[in-house]
């Protein structure tokens, strides 16, 4: 099996190439680089190709012998997707289309998608979300991601492409080994590593909102360890029960920016001063997934998704690589 993933540079993708890697597959890495870090895979499986060429993306498949593909290249700033919502059209729904075609000319019948639970919008409610739950996007980059799967469905159907699309919620924490791999985004839109910052530089951190409808007024999010996603996508490759498959990959359980925070302060042991500022555009209050359907079929569990190894992983990342 000749896998190539697109995106591998990034968070998510790096920490997959790695659980690939370990398990003994061959394994390429397309990456343009524009998000991503060259340092965190081999250079001899990296190539700096951009989706949008298709000439040079058709010559590496053939030379490559590509069977199978796990797609993770894509922008994934909700902020940035409302302020600038082309970008994401043409980079996430655009050079998916690319990849899909190409694909298909060179006869590669594997897929594995990297979505969002952002894709289920705004929850009425504290039940968790099943892989069945109304998807409503309401941020261009949920769209992307919503349009990606629409359009990998219909090619399903018209070539036969063999997917498994996972939904992931909120990807926190880093590599085990707290050195070679970690959350490196510039800037950095996520929580944990953005609280770890604060604690380290002694800033203060921005809390966007104190008036949603949960116990203490802020979001609460799903969050999930790096490398057990990684698993969940090397359990797809060999499962025949995740063919023409969609799952959630969460835990079950949910945690608020508050939460969040007293845990990083605990977990630091420094002090963590706070700024309220106003809701972000296409926030949902509450976001926890339902994970039964990807246990059941595809025995995966998160292995490393306790709220205290994720932020004690990325906080020993951080302070092993103090100049990010």
């Amino acid at each position: 099996m000749n896998i190539l993933v697109t995106g591998g540079a990034g968070y998510i993708g790096s920490h997959t190439v790695k659980e690939l890697l370990k398990k003994g597959f061959t394994t390429y890495v397309v990456d343009n680089l524009s998000r991503g870090h060259s340092k965190a895979v081999p250079s001899d499986i990296l190539f700096p190709i951009d989706l949008s060429d298709k000439d040079k993306l058709y010559t590496f498949f053939k030379e490559k012998n590509i069977d199978t593909v796990i797609h993770f290249a894509a922008f994934a700033y909700i902020g940035e997707s409302v302020d600038n919502p082309l970008i994401y059209y043409q980079n996430n729904l655009a050079n998916t289309i690319n990849l899909l075609e190409i694909m298909i000319k060179c006869n590669v019948n594997k897929l594995i998608f990297s979505s969002s639970c952002s894709t289920y919008g705004e929850i009425i409610g504290n039940h968790l979300i099943t892989e069945s739950t109304l998807q409503k996007p309401i941020n261009p980059y949920a769209r992307t991601k919503y349009f990606c799967e629409q359009i990998i469905l219909d090619i399903s159907r018209s070539y036969g492409l063999d997917y498994s699309i996972f939904r992931y919620f909120n990807a926190a924490g880093a590599d085990d080994d707290g050195c070679t791999l970690g959350e490196d985004h510039n800037p950095e839109p996520h929580l944990i590593p953005s609280v770890l910052n604060a604690a380290r530089k002694g800033t203060p951190v921005t809390i966007f909102g104190r008036d949603y409808p949960t116990p203490d007024g802020t979001c609460i999010r799903d969050y999930i360890h790096v490398s057990d996603i990684a698993r969940a996508h090397v359990l797809a490759l060999t499962s025949k029960n995740a063919s023409r498959k969609i799952y959630n990959l969460g835990t079950g359980k949910g945690h608020s920016v508050l939460s969040i925070i007293k845990k990083c302060q605990e977990i630091t042991d420094l002090k963590i001063n706070i700024l309220e500022g106003k809701r972000r555009n296409g926030d949902p209050a509450i976001l926890i997934a339902n994970p039964e359907l990807v246990a059941r079929e595809l025995g995966w569990k998160p292995v490393s998704s306790s709220l205290d190894t994720i932020i004690r992983t990325a906080w020993e990342w951080m302070k092993r690589n103090p100049e990010r």
